[in-house]
């Protein structure tokens, strides 16, 4: 198989896919105020070829932040793809399409990948998709777009999850979840308090958690925000550790990107050194993968503003792109089989 990349900064869809020829697997990251005549041309462009989109920031050594891009897969590709509507209040009632989808890809644990964009509820949504994909050993990597907009086959969706099937058809695909935080001394907290609806967690062992907070890194309430970038928190999850930004502080309370339950075990993250991390990564994949023919990644907003504000972005799409066809998208959370998770990369490594 093969992966195109096409982006215009200046929003041409035309100019976009300049080269493009017999995609058999289509993801559109555009802006928002173009994003449903993107979704249409696409459409009209290459009828019938699954395609997902959503409203998002794209890469592959260079960003395009306010315009499109085009990922492809083609020359040795099954795939199909759909979506999951009202996921805010019953995304199960559309499982079987995913069950269908499946029998109709034909693939196994090392061949096939589940590529996801959502607009919201991602745990949920998450928890429902891995109930079909888990009997086939599937595993799931995407995020979270922008503006509450995603789209399927030409067509826009809200409270949705678009999802693409993928199956190599030439060799193993495995994924891979990046995390550049490690835990900072020995702090354990049990939440409570919290409002699951709005992803406030309200208490950290019967204290404020914004007062906790505070008192630990010894921060004003206008810099808890920027000190996510540094120090968010961690919901342990087995043997790994799922990574909760903060959004914003609401009174004495903390509001998330990601939902925490009353009882949830948390513990507090540290930054570590991302650039040996990531050195870490492309070792590794080169190591599962002598012969690389696409990587497909996302990588958190927040991610993206901690490298640039530290003058890495640019560095880390030259590291990556040395691992051959790799391109991806920003996320507003990211999905790696189970997980939602913030602050993290995961990526799907083709054969």
């Amino acid at each position: 198989m093969k992966q195109f990349f096409g982006m215009s900064q200046r929003g041409s869809l035309d100019e976009a896919l300049r080269d493009l020829r017999r995609p058999q697997f289509l993801m559109l990251l555009s802006n928002n105020a173009q994003f449903e005549s993107h979704v249409k041309e696409l459409e009209k462009r290459f009828p019938g070829v699954p395609s997902i989109g959503c409203i998002g920031m794209c890469y592959q050594t260079q960003i395009a932040e306010h315009g499109v891009g085009i990922i492809a897969f083609y020359d040795g590709v099954e795939a199909a793809a759909n979506v999951l509507e009202q996921v805010s209040v019953m995304p199960v009632r559309y499982i079987r399409r995913l069950e269908q989808d499946m029998r109709k890809v034909n693939g196994s644990s090392n061949n096939t990948v589940c590529i996801d964009f959502c607009t919201g509820n991602d745990a949920c949504v998450l928890t429902t998709m891995n109930t079909a994909l888990r009997a086939h050993g599937i595993p799931l990597v995407g995020g979270t777009g922008g503006e509450g907009r995603v789209s399927a086959n030409g067509r826009v969706y809200q409270d949705a999850a678009v999802y693409g099937l993928v199956r190599n058809q030439s060799g193993r695909i495995k994924t891979y979840k990046e995390n550049i935080y490690h835990q900072l001394g020995n702090y354990r907290f049990v939440a409570s308090d919290t409002d699951r609806a709005n992803y406030v967690l309200g208490s950290l062992n019967g204290q404020p958690a914004k007062l906790v907070y505070q008192k630990i890194l010894h921060v004003t309430d206008a810099e808890i925000l920027t000190r996510t970038f540094q120090n968010p928190f961690g919901k342990l999850n087995g043997n790994d550790t799922c990574i909760i930004s903060i959004k914003e502080v609401r009174g004495n309370a903390l509001a998330c990107f990601r939902q925490v339950n009353d009882s949830d075990v948390l513990i507090l993250l540290e930054l570590g050194d991302y650039r040996a991390v990531v050195r870490d990564t492309i070792a590794q994949i080169c190591r599962d993968f002598p012969r690389r023919s696409a990587i497909f990644s996302v990588n958190c907003l927040f991610r993206y503003k901690l490298f640039s504000e530290r003058g890495y972005m640019r560095t880390y799409l030259q590291d990556m792109s040395a691992l051959g066809a790799h391109a991806g998208m920003i996320g507003y959370g990211e999905h790696y089989n189970n997980c939602f998770v913030n602050q993290s990369m995961t990526c799907a490594v083709f054969e």
